[in-house]
């Protein structure tokens, strides 16, 4: 048994599932959806367990909560948002505009708070203000549309014939995404499920980000969104999908768990 594997070695394992239902699915991201809905939400601040987010999931309930309640609400609505794209990705469906805004209204749902809702803001519809994060990210609120529609045909039209290239068409669409920042919240969330999206549509393993690794992830963010240059960011992206799928057995032995 090898003492570590390589993001080659988790692909041959993934397709090797052969999945071809939702059931064969369910099974294989069984735990990959609870930890990718923890790590996600808990990126952008939430302060909910993974203990609390496994409940959520099995149970659609949690005993004993006394925190903030949109953190409820986050975690029920990454539930629904697996549910609502299961069938999607079995069909291969592609990513179009209307499928981004349907993934921010799931992930979003009664999560806006009285200021953007105040503003006008809606969840499932391109912001109305603008919302930018440092120096370089978020363009206008009348440009999304433009910007939204430019990298949804980039996609359409690349050239996904490798791995290789699908891995970085996914990272290329996740960084733009997030430079666009096209709602008025909740554009990690959506992005970090845009890349998982593309990448189990083309036959590839999805990928947790996680949360300890944060720091990395937003300076692969920020060095492309200063350069354009996807290489630094692609490599992280192919480290924590081996992180992802990778486990220590009793032993002491790193095994794939996919």
């Amino acid at each position: 048994m090898p003492d570590t594997f390589t993001y080659d070695d988790v692909i041959k394992s993934w397709k090797e599932k052969n999945i071809s239902s939702i059931a064969d699915l369910d099974v294989v991201l069984y735990d990959f959806r609870i930890l990718f809905a923890y790590n996600s939400n808990r990126i952008e601040g939430s302060q909910i367990t993974i203990h609390q987010t496994r409940e959520i999931f099995e149970n659609g309930k949690v005993i004993g909560y006394t925190g903030d309640l949109r953190a409820l609400f986050e975690t029920e609505n990454q539930r629904v948002c697996y549910e609502f794209l299961k069938d999607k990705i079995l069909k291969k469906e592609p990513i179009t505009e209307e499928l981004v805004l349907e993934i921010q209204e799931k992930l979003c749902h009664g999560c806006y708070d009285e200021s953007r809702w105040q503003k006008g803001e809606r969840p499932g519809t391109y912001k109305k203000n603008y919302y930018g994060v440092g120096m370089s990210v978020g363009v206008l609120p009348e440009d999304v549309p433009e910007e939204m529609q430019f990298i949804c045909r980039e996609l359409k039209e690349a050239d996904l014939d490798t791995p290789s290239r699908i891995l970085k068409a996914a990272a290329w669409f996740h960084c733009s995404f997030e430079r666009i920042h096209a709602f008025a919240d909740g554009n990690g969330r959506v992005g970090r499920t845009l890349l998982n999206y593309i990448l189990m549509v083309n036959d590839l393993p999805p990928v947790i980000i996680f949360d300890e690794d944060k720091g990395t992830y937003y300076m692969g963010l920020e060095v492309f969104d200063h350069t354009d240059n996807i290489e630094g960011f692609v490599k992280f992206i192919k480290e924590q999908t081996v992180k992802t799928w990778t486990r220590k057995n009793t032993k002491g032995d790193m095994v794939l768990i996919v």
